[in-house]
């Protein structure tokens, strides 16, 4: 996609280059982040400058649409058809809504698989450390999986084992965050502030037998998955760990998430092929009808159903391993801002982490894989956690540059690590100030890292008053009146007009929901009030602020 975008934006390529092109462009994104489908906006107006003509007008999926994507898909589809027939009604001669309800429509799963024979598989691990033998056996699984066959990325950047674990706020209050540490077994840690750590979790061992049983396979197997032959003959060249036969029982472990995601609607059309019970195939087909779509949305992804237990409410679909291999949801790494100083603490990485639980309509218990697995973990217990350290979209800061932080609830994970950092450069020089923007629910309950933040905030330290900076908090529910960060940010419009003033960089870290985009009306606000400029003068200077690489943002929904 980059080669062709790069093509695309080519000087020379004239308004009228590809005039007799038809284009129809849907795109993937989620409403709750700023750059909302940013590619696909960006793709049909530069298809249309260079003279194509959209058959459709753009469709613009959405994850956070009760349907998700599909929501948007279905209608236009339908009017992509209907179209596709009007300037050519040969594609379609027996109407753009005809469906053959046949096997062959959705064509052969993208994976084959082999069996082998147990007595003649060796192990190819058997001189190797018990860490080695881990790592590589994690690289075989995960580039064996569907979604990864031509991943760069498959083996751990480390492998890491669990030496805290503190709950941040109080009992019974609501919330659980926890603070975690880890120090590392294998390789060394090397990261910097507001880099990412992205974790592998661990399955519930109970859920991944009944998915076995369920579906009739044999965990003891040995089998390699591989993709299947490309019309560009294009075969994977670095999976070499899929030439190794590994344990049918292990490769479900590590790459197919059988009892947290929720299947996506294809899931259930391929299942409406193998179901023998007439009631079964009747109400899967019905469910993958554009009219049953919502009544889907109800069954599934409302409830979070997750695979095992769509797969025991229809007993009669028995489906093949390697459509199941293709369609179960992979079990993916959950990415969290690291919260530590690599300078700090050299051979350890923290985590802030909201341990995610809540109730569904039908009053069914649902809790997040990986923050429940990480918080159940016993440091005094040997588990090895499999890691990897990427870049965020919060730069580290160097020395001389004054910040403007905005990091209400676990938002404030990243900062911990950039306030830890200051303060050891701060001991061998000047650094700039640091205005510091906290928010949670109550003082008593969910003040988090609370003793950090305020030593830090006194005696000189890099967010105290007297070193130019500031620590300032919103306890959103202490008071009859709602107080957010913005609030607080109002109150101290000048300090931060003086920082950006200064050449300020701004970083804001959190939910994806309101917050960053209210964050920013805030900015434009302060802006405009404490330089007297209209407030569109205040969004193109933010603007510029952004461009220049001085406005960052990493929210999560």
């Amino acid at each position: 996609m980059k080669v062709f975008w790069r093509f695309l934006l080519r000087r020379n390529l004239t308004e009228h280059w590809l005039e007799g092109v038809n284009y129809a462009v849907f795109g993937l994104g989620d409403s709750g982040y700023q750059k909302y489908n940013f590619v696909a906006k960006k793709l049909d107006k530069r298809l249309s400058v260079l003279g194509a003509t959209a058959i459709v007008e753009r469709g613009l999926g959405d994850d956070q649409h009760p349907s998700g994507y599909e929501g948007a898909l279905d209608p236009w589809l339908s009017s992509l058809w209907n179209m596709l027939n009007q300037l050519n009604p040969k594609f379609f001669p027996e109407g753009p809504d005809f469906v053959v309800p046949d096997i062959k429509l959705v064509d052969q799963p993208k994976v084959r698989i082999t069996y082998h024979d147990v007595d003649k598989v060796h192990s190819h691990f058997s001189t190797v450390s018990e860490l080695k033998c881990i790592e590589m056996q994690i690289e075989r699984a995960l580039s064996m999986s569907p979604g990864r066959f031509y991943h760069d990325k498959n083996r751990p950047d480390c492998l890491l084992r669990m030496i805290k674990n503190h709950p941040l706020t109080r009992a019974d209050c609501g919330k659980d965050v926890r603070h975690f540490e880890f120090e590392a077994l294998s390789s060394a840690i090397d990261y910097e502030v507001g880099d990412v750590l992205e974790v592998l979790p661990s399955q519930s061992p109970a859920a991944v037998d009944a998915f076995i049983q369920r579906c009739n396979l044999n965990p003891e197997s040995f089998i390699t998955v591989h993709p299947r032959e490309m019309e560009n003959n294009l075969l994977d060249t670095h999976i070499n760990a899929s030439k190794f036969p590994m344990k049918l029982k292990t490769f479900v472990e590590l790459t197919m998430d059988v009892a947290s995601a929720s299947p996506r609607r294809y899931f259930f059309e391929v299942m409406s092929f193998f179901a023998t019970a007439q009631h079964e195939k009747e109400r899967l087909q019905y469910f993958v009808s554009p009219e049953g779509r919502d009544d889907l949305y109800q069954y599934n992804q409302k409830e979070r159903r997750t695979v095992l237990e769509v797969l025991e409410d229809f007993p009669s679909v028995q489906m093949p391993f390697k459509w199941l291999v293709q369609l179960v949801p992979p079990l993916k790494t959950r990415a969290f801002s690291i919260s530590s100083s690599h300078s700090a603490h050299p051979n350890q990485v923290h985590l802030t982490v909201n341990v995610v639980s809540w109730t569904t309509p039908f009053k069914r218990k649902r809790m997040g894989l990986c923050s429940m697995w990480l918080a159940g973990l016993d440091p005094q217990q040997r588990v090895i956690i499999p890691v990897w350290f990427h870049k965020g979209s919060l730069p580290p800061p160097p020395p001389s540059l004054p910040l403007i932080l905005i990091g209400p609830g676990t938002g404030c994970a990243p900062f911990r690590g950039f306030v830890e950092e200051r303060a050891i450069q701060s001991r061998s020089g000047s650094t700039a100030p640091v205005l510091f923007f906290f928010g949670c629910r109550n003082e008593e309950n969910d003040f988090l890292y609370r003793d950090f933040w305020l030593s830090h905030s006194q005696n000189g330290g890099v967010l105290s008053e007297e070193k130019g900076g500031g620590f300032y908090v919103a306890f959103s529910r202490d008071q009859p009146q709602k107080v957010y960060v913005q609030h607080k940010m109002r109150e101290h419009s000048q300090r931060i007009w003086t920082l950006l003033s200064e050449g300020a960089a701004i970083y804001v870290a959190g939910s994806s929901t309101k917050m960053p985009a209210d964050v920013l009306s805030t900015f434009e606000e302060i802006i405009s009030k404490e330089t007297g400029v209209p407030r569109e003068s205040a969004v193109r200077w933010l603007t510029a602020l952004e461009k220049a690489g001085k406005y960052h943002v990493e929210a999560w929904s």
